[in-house]
């Protein structure tokens, strides 16, 4: 097995997999409600995407993760999670909205798919249904509990906005802490359709970590390895204790640690969330993966590219 370590000594092992574009919710910061979505035609197959992770893993890749859109939405989302549990992998997880989660808990307890996490931007009904268009948010809340029972790997993720959710930073705090699931508060990102109001909903980490500190938390930081995409803290008060992450994309990027590449629904392999060009694998001999990973790499930028015009749902978040 290959090493993918590139000139700035930056070991490339994580995989993130975009199975589709299309999603059963229209989030405000990831795509417009009336999107048009990738004709199922130009999607992978799960032969492909086995293929072509298969020779990925060749070159050191060992963690895997299913976005989309959502990658439940796929009507053969088990045979491909079915085909990836057969690789050498150290981590295969999933990001979904959890919608559709409780029709497939079963048979992935019987796959290596152990680490799931949840797109939940609100625990409030009416502000879950303006920043989705969908009143689903009990029914998700279920999933994510069943998946809890079941012993997966939980992870919540919420992009905080403004005058949408920021008020509900503690109400996330005592779900964590009642549930023993990791909650993880995103900062708002540049991307598609969330630069149109960028300015006037986004709120930094910083500004996040000095609320919860005024609500008379205590907050300890936790060790992460040094390519996780999130910093995380011990936050306790008052008998809740938390275990609290944030990825703060714009403003504390990890750039210079990063770890991944990027795999699109259509097969153009990307190096960097913020970059939308790259070398489609459909079809490409083996022999010519080292070369075409060497240039790529290189490509990963060590300093955040401001902004990108894909929709959130296009390239993977």
């Amino acid at each position: 097995m290959q090493k993918l370590v590139d000139s700035h000594g930056r070991h490339i092992h994580k995989l993130r997999l975009n199975l589709l574009d299309a999603c059963n919710m229209r989030c405000i910061y990831c795509m417009p409600e009336d999107t048009k979505f990738l004709s199922r035609k130009y999607l992978l197959s799960p032969e492909n995407f086995l293929q072509i992770t298969k020779n990925l893993t060749e070159f050191g890749v060992d963690e895997v993760r299913l976005t989309g859109g959502e990658p439940f939405l796929r009507s053969d989302i088990q045979e491909i999670i079915e085909k990836l549990s057969t690789l050498p992998l150290k981590k295969l997880g999933i990001t979904t909205n959890g919608i559709e989660l409780n029709k497939h808990l079963n048979y992935l307890l019987k796959t290596n798919l152990h680490h799931i996490n949840f797109s939940l931007d609100s625990l409030n009904e009416n502000t879950f249904f303006h920043m989705t268009k969908k009143n689903t948010l009990s029914l998700v809340l279920d999933n994510i509990l069943k998946a809890k029972e079941l012993g997966f790997n939980i992870k919540i993720n919420c992009v905080v906005m403004r005058n949408y959710n920021f008020s509900e930073l503690e109400e996330f705090l005592k779900l964590s802490s009642t549930h023993d699931i990791e909650i993880r508060f995103l900062e708002l990102m540049k991307i598609g359709i969330a630069q149109d109001y960028f300015y006037e909903e986004f709120v930094s980490a910083e500004e996040i970590i000095n609320t919860i500190k005024q609500l008379g938390y205590s907050i300890d930081r936790i060790e992460m390895p040094s390519d996780s995409t999130s910093f995380n803290y011990r936050v306790q008060n008052d008998g809740i204790s938390s275990n609290l992450g944030f990825i703060a994309s714009e403003t504390q990027a990890f750039c210079g640690d990063c770890s991944r590449l990027r795999l699109s629904a259509d097969g153009t392999l990307r190096p960097c969330l913020m970059i939308a060009d790259g070398p489609n694998l459909i079809n490409l001999d083996f022999n010519e993966y080292k070369s075409i990973l060497r240039s790529l790499i290189e490509k990963k930028p060590l300093n955040r590219i401001e902004k990108i015009e894909r929709t959130m749902n296009q390239i993977g978040g």
